[in-house]
């Protein structure tokens, strides 16, 4: 099986999405999202939804461990985002290869 490509605390390595991921999360989401074809916009609110953003960020980890070929389960999804949600998104930011700051959100 394959392994994510940066590890869980890895956070820091790119600050551009360190502080998007912590101060712009519905973004974040939604872009990751929008990569595996969901989304971007129904995600992103679905984010400031409590219960339905760990749904919503479970099954999104979920589709980039079975397209990667990465070990792992819904359970511990569930548990890396109740414990370490800002550094798992980082973690899939970065995996997926999302823009945060790209098309229509960035300024000319």
């Amino acid at each position: 099986m394959g392994e994510w490509s940066n590890t869980l605390f890895s956070c820091f390595s790119d600050m551009k999405i360190c502080v998007c991921v912590y101060f712009l999360p519905c973004v974040a989401h939604g872009k990751v999202a929008e990569t595996l074809g969901e989304s971007c916009g129904m995600i992103g609110c679905l984010t400031l939804v409590p219960i339905a953003n760990l749904i919503c960020a479970v099954k999104i980890r979920g589709k980039i461990r079975e397209s990667k070929g990465i070990e792992g389960s819904a359970l511990m999804d569930c548990l890396t985002f109740i414990f370490c949600g800002a550094c798992a998104l980082c973690q899939e930011v970065k995996e997926v290869g999302a823009e945060l700051m790209s098309g229509s959100m960035a300024r000319d």
